[in-house]
């Protein structure tokens, strides 16, 4: 890789870093190539990325971005994932390392908050913001639906006491 070629890099490394959400930083040695492609489409799927480039490109493109603290995790072979959706990277990525020895969290940063592995496994357990937009949704809707069974309850009522005074009249 020539200069050219690394400025590139770096400069869209440097974009994405000042973009994004959250960064999860991991040790991927001994993964298969399968595996990281398995990786990289899970991730693609909630609308993150998955890089793996130099340490030293990595350094240089965080300088200057709310993340620079997870400069000290880059160390051997890392990857970095990273989505605008403060949730979805690492709940993507404590998934696969749950089920990949190899795949080792080293920590991640969100905003200017430095995360180390257990910060980026709760990350992973909290809802995502589809769920709480569901959530929010049903709490919203739940008291118009209570509203609109007890207005009409006084009604249904009503009509079953005429029902039944209407058939001890036909008895009669």
């Amino acid at each position: 890789m020539d200069r050219a070629e690394k400025r590139e890099v770096v400069a869209a490394l440097h974009d994405a870093f000042a973009k994004t959400g959250v960064i999860v930083v991991a040790h991927y040695a001994g993964l298969t190539v399968s595996d990281m492609t398995r990786f990289r489409r899970d991730i693609r799927s909630v609308g993150g990325q998955v890089k793996v480039a130099k340490n030293r490109l990595v350094k240089l493109a965080l300088e200057g971005t709310d993340a620079k603290g997870i400069a000290d995790l880059l160390r051997g072979p890392t990857c970095i994932a990273y989505s605008t959706d403060p949730i979805a990277a690492p709940k993507v990525a404590v998934k696969f390392a749950k089920t990949n020895d190899k795949f080792i969290i080293l920590g991640g940063a969100m905003g200017t908050t430095v995360l180390d592995p257990q910060g980026v496994s709760s990350l992973a357990n909290l809802p995502s913001l589809d769920e709480l937009r569901a959530k929010l949704v049903g709490l919203i809707q739940a008291p118009a639906s209570k509203v609109v069974r007890v207005l009409n309850a006084p009604g249904a009522q009503l009509a079953r006491v005429f029902a039944a005074y209407g058939k001890t009249s036909e008895a009669a």
